[in-house]
């Protein structure tokens, strides 16, 4: 089985992308995270179930438990909108409306998460990110 490549002994580490790569990333995950809220609002979900469940998606940061392997694979799988959305699109084709408000909850989790800076992760350690190290990690490269 492959395995992904440890990114502490590659030349060019994640600890800081360019400038503009940072805010084009920002802008992005504000931008996703307003789109979900409006579109949110337009449900008619009553709004207490937004704050309720918007920091579900972070309990797959108990894989960590077991591994940092595991733990960036199940935190990696929770926090892509692969997921939400295959759930909304299902709502959608199969009539089932009461799904979206819970996909567009964890969208916009996913979005503020990228607005403020945090990544997918690599199995280094939690603070190894695609948008860059993070936290302790940082420190160390």
């Amino acid at each position: 089985m492959a395995t992904a490549p440890d990114i502490r002994h590659h030349p060019a580490t994640l600890a800081q992308l360019p400038i503009p790569v940072w805010y084009l990333l920002r802008i992005e995950g504000l931008a996703v995270a307003a789109v979900a809220a409006v579109l949110y609002a337009r449900t008619g979900a009553s709004w207490w179930l937004f704050p309720a469940l918007w920091l579900v998606p972070d309990l797959s940061m108990l894989g960590y438990l077991a591994s940092p392997c595991r733990g960036a694979r199940v935190y990696n799988a929770f926090h892509t909108y692969t997921l939400p959305v295959v759930l909304g699109l299902s709502g959608w084709f199969l009539h089932a409306r009461g799904l979206a408000p819970f996909a567009l909850i964890w969208i916009n989790h996913i979005a503020v998460d990228r607005l403020l800076g945090y990544g997918l992760k690599y199995s280094n350690g939690f603070g190894w990110t695609h948008l860059g190290v993070k936290g302790r990690d940082a420190a160390r490269v």
